[in-house]
């Protein structure tokens, strides 16, 4: 079948790329008769640059004018068949689009289901800098990818998963579509804990989700089999400036060379001026900001970062590259920039504890885990830090 998208796009050649255009057949195809005005306010692009846009798909046969616009046989194949919505439940696609989602019957028997999943994935590893969302957030983390129209027949990367993400992703896919064998969305997660790795995907083997993982160092440049490849990216990377640097160039090197991709990055508060090196970071790797929403991530046990983080979408431009070409060798996670013992004391026998990344015991969960090493006790209370 011949790529529409890409076709009009040749013609018409609007700066924010052919994900711009698909969604605009998309809106016709979830609301037929839609008039120039609301597809030039749903998709924030001119009148004129609708009308050129439809004609385009007038001419090939996907539309027809009439009291409105409306689908052909061929655009209603193209866009069941080609943009992979065969089989979706229109009617809740809909209303996740509204403001209101997350009142919906469909919402709240999901995350019903991943509740225990949730519950029993594995402990955080606090070395790398892992701190792991709610069902909630993961949850409001799945739903924005379809709000964005990055969801449906997409190639979907989570860059780093002790989240869950993808499961979420899965799973409200499985509410989408009457049966999971119409959905041709993938969802590749990369991570380097095999821990995670593998819990993800004996989840996903179980419940038929279109999930595949592959163990990665980040530190390594992407394989050739993963670049250019992905329509969307989500990550929450260490919360470093040099770790969402390399996080971010690393999806970007996944990403399939177009404007207008949208990036999902989770990231703690900060202040104005870390914040001001961060988008200038943005800036150096041609990426733009398209929203930024403040307390949209809630985590387990991250008292450290106030238990809330942003949640930041990125688009890209036709300027878009990364900035870590080669192998990464320099500080990556907090605790090596940060290089800090702490001291804890056993509330039973009131032995003292030396707790961090240079000592036998890297963080406070392995020593409650060990226990004491003369009572075994497992309830300590912290007494002093040095910053080394």
């Amino acid at each position: 079948m011949i790529n529409y998208i890409q076709e009009v796009n040749k013609n018409v050649n609007i700066q924010e790329g052919k994900q711009a255009i698909e969604n605009i057949l998309l809106n016709i195809y979830f609301k037929e008769g839609i008039s120039n005005k609301e597809l030039s306010r749903n998709n924030l692009l001119p009148i004129p640059v609708i009308v050129a846009i439809k004609k385009e798909f007038i001419k090939y046969g996907l539309l027809v004018q009439d009291s409105g616009v409306r689908l052909t046989k061929e655009g209603l194949s193209f866009i069941e068949n080609r943009l992979g919505f065969r089989g979706i439940r229109k009617d809740l696609y809909m209303k996740l689009l509204k403001e209101t989602w997350e009142e919906e019957q469909e919402i709240i028997e999901v995350k019903r289901t991943l509740s225990e999943v949730f519950i029993n994935r594995p402990l955080a590893d606090v070395t790398i800098d892992q701190s792991k969302c709610t069902l909630d957030t993961a949850v409001k983390r799945a739903v924005l990818c379809l709000q964005n129209y990055a969801l449906v027949g997409k190639n979907i990367l989570c860059i780093g998963d002790d989240d869950l993400v993808s499961i979420a992703l899965g799973f409200l896919l499985k509410k989408l579509f009457a049966d999971i064998e119409y959905c041709n969305t993938t969802i590749s997660v990369m991570d380097i804990d095999n821990r995670v790795l593998t819990y993800i995907k004996d989840i996903a083997e179980k419940e038929r989700l279109p999930i595949k993982c592959v163990c990665s160092d980040f530190r390594k440049p992407l394989s050739k089999d993963f670049t250019e490849q992905f329509d969307c990216f989500f990550t929450d990377p260490p919360y470093t400036l040099e770790g969402m640097n390399l996080f971010l160039s690393r999806g970007i090197e996944a990403l399939k060379k177009q404007n207008g991709l949208p990036v999902f990055l989770s990231y703690a508060h900060k202040s104005p001026d870390f914040e001001f090196a961060m988008q200038q970071c943005f800036l150096d790797m041609g990426l733009i900001v398209s929203n930024v929403m403040t307390r949209f991530n809630t985590y387990e046990g991250a008292g450290i970062i106030g238990n809330t983080g942003q949640m930041i979408v990125l688009k890209t431009t036709s300027k878009s590259k990364t900035l870590m070409q080669t192998f990464y060798q320099g500080p990556l996670y907090t605790g090596e920039l940060k290089k800090t013992v702490r001291f804890y004391r056993c509330k039973s026998c009131g032995q003292t504890n030396k707790v961090g990344l240079s000592e036998k015991i890297k963080t406070i969960e392995e020593l409650k885990s060990k226990g004491c090493n003369k009572c075994s006790n497992q309830i300590f209370n912290l007494i002093d830090k040095n910053k080394l």
